[in-house]
């Protein structure tokens, strides 16, 4: 059974230039021409045809095409296949993660800081590296507690709505001697346990990073305001003064 080029090309959803430019380079040839020159294709045609398709999925020049159909099995394309579509999914997975990170920089901010972004997202070569300011067995475990923008986790939403509470305070004047503060420092409290599981030794030494601008950047971890340390830290000289 025998198809023209006009339903090889409406069935594969390619143009009829498509498909006469690959008969002329003979990438897919018909098994059959009329005596008036009407193309016709075969079943095998078809498989033929649907291989070139899905391998120009890849990317690939279409002399690779030929080769790798000539050469090559099934097994071998399909394997190709594959590993383009585990790498089409690990570009969309981190896509994501970038995207959410936005959203989150968007809530903590209210805006866009691109210079910020363009630094979370692609950090200067020349940073410093965590092994710089903890060791092996501390950044294992920073690594599974510690909050990510790119994560749409609860513990992620909690600091965000902390930060956001803080930033409240400050817009409104809200001195940190209130008890308003001193219920935010109390929530401090309860999320650094639940993050550092009790290790006030790394809870300060991670402090001490995320105190730092520079060195935030350098971990490449979202930049605190200046406002926001301030005040955690003017809360705490009030209350352990009281």
């Amino acid at each position: 059974m025998y198809i023209s080029s006009g339903e090889l090309a409406k069935q594969f959803k390619v143009s009829i230039r498509t498909i006469r430019y690959y008969d002329q380079i003979g990438l897919v040839r018909p098994s059959k021409i009329s005596e008036n020159g009407k193309r016709f294709y075969s079943a095998e045609d078809c498989l033929i045809l649907e291989k070139v398709i899905l391998l120009k999925s890849l990317a690939l020049p279409l002399e690779e095409i030929k080769r790798i159909i000539k050469d090559q099995s099934t097994e071998t394309i399909l394997t190709a296949h594959r590993s383009y579509l585990e790498q089409q999914l690990d570009n969309t997975q981190k896509s994501i993660a970038h995207t959410t990170s936005l959203l989150h920089i968007l809530k903590l901010e209210g805006t866009i800081n691109w210079e910020d972004l363009i630094s979370l997202i692609v950090p200067p070569k020349e940073n410093r590296t965590w092994s710089s300011f903890f060791s092996m067995e501390e950044q294992e475990k920073l690594h599974e507690s510690l909050p990510k923008l790119e994560e749409d986790s609860i513990s992620t939403k909690k600091w965000i709505n902390l930060i956001k509470r803080i930033e409240i305070c400050i817009q409104e004047n809200i001195s940190p001697g209130s008890e308003q503060a001193k219920l935010i420092l109390e929530d401090i409290e309860i999320l650094s346990e639940e993050t550092f599981q009790g290790d006030q030794n790394l809870m300060t030494k991670f402090w001490e990073v995320r105190r730092s601008h520079e060195s935030s950047r350098d971990l490449n971890l979202y930049p605190i305001n200046k406002e926001i340390i301030y005040f955690i830290e003017k809360a705490y000289a009030i209350i352990q003064g009281q």
